[in-house]
């Protein structure tokens, strides 16, 4: 085609060549926004499994990207020692000291009416209480003995992995805002990029469209605008991981990268009100796979004080039901106290909150993670299901192309 057919055909066409780089633009701009939804969405699987459907790239592999996040969480920002180190166990003692000793006297009437009702109606109101009050004074001091030693091993007590993972894989929604909420700027960055890069890409559509009129031109140039201009989204949000000058003159640094301080915030923010929680912590240490161990050093912490409190009444309780049931007596008192006493700790919850300080230490950690290790906090969302979205993107992208040449032929 010469010179003058060209501009014969652009000057009778010319809205249909002006349509061409604002259609592609749409074509960048609407493939980045399904590409972006279909991380996300839906939570659970929609369609006929296994191929014929589909679930969000985090949904779906939300064990994966829990344990990935909680890696990242647990080796480079929160050291589960350091921060219950932060805990005075008698200032926690204090803080539920009116919830405890009513459980310790609950405990006592409970066990003593259980096994020797009589007993327990025949005893003097001044032998009642002196019991009573002699195994109240000793539980603040046992309380803290026992947050002490917690707080000393607190390994052996809490898998913090096995909570975060626990948590994050049991509400997918939770999963989704932990990576979605921390990279929204990114997200619109990578719709309005497919915007300019399309229209760019467009002008060179329409050049290639007016030189060969070919019917392939548009379909292919519909892949490449929605592949490249995800690919290249992708890339610019984490790359190049410091700022760099580029042309002499423009200076570029990954978006992600370039947020750190913010980010490190948001996610500060979300981890200390959403994951890491005073009554998460509690779950976990109560039902997480060594809740035993908790159990064990309560249970052996109440039958001492009891031994040690108990002396004023234990020979004539002893005497009229038995050293045997006497020793059935303690365990079940220990039994019982194990619990119901994890069940006042959340009386402590604003000091405990305050003390462990969890979003501050993850702010000022995140703060100083290298570039390499800043970018491992998003880019695991992103790295192994990527190029399902770039293939989501190019497919739209050469429907839409598919769909021009049908309306410029016909």
């Amino acid at each position: 085609m010469d010179v003058d057919a060209i501009l014969a055909d652009l000057a009778e066409h010319w809205v249909v060549y002006a349509s061409m780089p604002f259609i592609a633009a749409l074509i960048g701009y609407v493939t980045k926004r399904v590409a972006i939804e279909m991380m996300f969405r839906p939570i659970e699987f929609v369609g006929i499994k296994p191929l014929l459907g589909w679930q969000g790239v985090l949904p779906a592999n939300a064990p994966r990207m829990a344990a990935t996040a909680t890696e990242m969480l647990t080796e480079n920002l929160v050291d589960p020692k350091e921060i219950f180190a932060r805990l005075d166990p008698e200032q926690v003692a204090k803080e539920i000291e009116a919830p405890l000793l009513r459980v310790v006297e609950d405990v006592t009437r409970e066990v003593m009416e259980q096994y020797q009702p009589r007993l327990w109606e025949m005893l003097p109101n001044g032998a009642q209480q002196l019991l009573l009050s002699r195994i109240q004074a000793e539980a603040p001091k046992a309380i803290a003995k026992i947050m002490r030693e917690i707080s000393e091993n607190i390994d052996d007590v809490l898998d913090l992995k096995h909570m975060v993972v626990t948590n994050l894989v049991r509400d997918k929604e939770l999963l989704n805002r932990l990576i979605r909420d921390i990279s929204r700027p990114e997200m619109r960055f990578i719709a309005r990029s497919g915007i300019v890069f399309g229209f760019a890409l467009g002008f060179v559509q329409l050049a290639v469209w007016a030189l060969t009129k070919s019917p392939i031109v548009l379909p292919l140039f519909g892949v490449l605008i929605g592949w490249f201009t995800d690919w290249l989204a992708l890339k610019m949000i984490f790359l190049p991981r410091e700022p760099r000058r580029f042309f002499g003159f423009y200076t570029w640094q990954g978006v992600f990268q370039k947020r750190k301080d913010q980010v490190a915030a948001d996610y500060g923010d979300m981890i200390a009100s959403e994951i890491i929680t005073i009554p998460n912590i509690l779950e976990g240490v109560l039902n997480g796979p060594k809740s035993d161990r908790l159990f064990e050093i309560i249970t052996r912490e109440v039958r001492r004080t009891i031994d040690t409190q108990a002396s004023v009444v234990k020979p004539f309780v002893a005497v009229a039901v038995g050293s045997r049931n006497f020793q059935e007596m303690k365990r079940t008192a220990a039994r019982r106290a194990a619990e119901l006493v994890p069940s006042t700790i959340h009386h402590a919850e604003t000091y405990a909150t305050n003390a462990l300080d969890v979003r501050n230490t993850i702010v000022d950690r995140m703060r100083k993670l290298s570039p390499m290790e800043f970018e491992e906090l998003l880019r695991p969302a992103f790295r192994q299901d990527e190029w399902k979205l770039i293939a989501v993107g190019a497919i739209i992208g050469g429907l839409v192309g598919e769909l021009q040449v049908l309306l410029l032929l016909h």
